[in-house]
């Protein structure tokens, strides 16, 4: 198979022998691709080797020859986010989702759009916390993963008042009690409406979007969790240094 100025997304790179990268792309067409970039460690190889960074927007001649395709050139469609603190993290996180959740050579039309829209968003500068919500939201759904956040598992309307678990075969189910493991482990309805809406909430309502949608995302990622997760833990809040906190944010988780 033959791949001709494809555009796609650069989600990873790492080096392969001595001169050689080893990269994984998200194309629309194709869904996620990988990529036997040889010969990209030479001096006169640093233009193709700075398209194949992440985040990099690009278009790339391959032939597909296995599992890996071989990449005969790359080339770079815009300037990629040049990020800082948190949001580093945060696109890192975004990248690291994609790698394990979108298959190879399956078209993936809406996940790469939902990834070229949180790029620009992180590239705005936009509310971290909102922005990864978002992706997560659009990721579910891209992959055929997701639910409606306005009606309940039971077609019910979501309550605004009321506080919800998600569950990845029922949907928001609704926490019935005051204990403090469950209303901790939930959502808020009128965040799940604001997510419904894409209208953002307020940042006290919108923290509580976080671990119902980190636990849907564990069980479609068949319990293995994220390196992202692993290292935002032993940071601890990101979010207390940095610009997310001078805006008033908690951090990328």
């Amino acid at each position: 198979m033959r791949y001709t100025a494809e555009p796609a997304f650069v989600l990873h790179a790492r080096p392969w022998r001595e001169t050689s990268l080893l990269v994984e792309v998200l194309s629309a067409e194709h869904g996620r691709v990988g990529l036997v970039a040889r010969g990209v460690q030479g001096a006169k190889r640093h233009v193709l080797r700075a398209a194949l960074q992440p985040l990099q927007s690009i278009r790339f001649d391959a032939v597909q020859r296995g599992e890996l395709a071989q990449l005969a050139t790359a080339e770079a469609t815009d300037a990629a986010p040049l990020l800082q603190g948190d949001a580093v993290m945060a696109a890192f996180y975004i990248n690291e989702l994609c790698l394990r959740l979108a298959p190879r050579q399956d078209p993936q039309p809406d996940l790469h759009a939902a990834y070229g829209l949180a790029r620009e968003r992180l590239r705005e500068g936009e509310a971290l916390a909102w922005t990864l919500r978002r992706f997560e939201r659009d990721l579910l759904e891209a992959l055929g993963f997701g639910f409606a956040f306005d009606i309940d598992g039971d077609g019910r309307a979501v309550d605004p008042a009321a506080r919800y678990t998600l569950d990845p075969e029922h949907g928001p189910r609704r926490v019935l009690g005051e204990r403090n493991d469950a209303r901790r482990e939930s959502a808020m309805g009128e965040a799940l409406l604001a997510l419904a809406a894409d209208a953002m909430p307020q940042r006290d309502v919108l923290a509580s979007l976080r671990l119902p949608l980190r636990a849907i995302l564990l069980h479609t990622l068949g319990g293995r969790g994220l390196k992202s997760w692993e290292m935002l833990g032993a940071l601890g809040r990101l979010g207390q240094v940095g610009p997310a906190a001078e805006r008033g944010e908690k951090g990328p988780e």
